[in-house]
């Protein structure tokens, strides 16, 4: 297929969910950083990263951010 990624992201369904989520409170580059590192962690703590474990925790991690974030003001 023209223009179809050869490997396509087993999360790239998980960054587009957590980017709409989030728009206007993290950049793109965020939530890829956030999914990135729970897969990381996931695959740590319990030898696989199944793509909604990975969604909950990158989106834990983003409500965090966004706290602190607020907490600065």
């Amino acid at each position: 297929m023209p223009g179809a990624e050869a490997n396509p992201s087993p999360y790239a369904v998980v960054e587009a969910v957590l980017r709409e989520e989030f728009a206007g409170v993290h950049s793109t580059t965020t939530v890829t950083r956030c999914v990135e590192a729970a897969h990381y962690g996931a695959l740590e703590v319990t030898g696989y990263a199944h793509p909604s474990l990975v969604e909950r925790i990158a989106r834990k991690h983003l409500h965090v951010l966004a706290l602190v974030a607020s907490e600065r003001g």
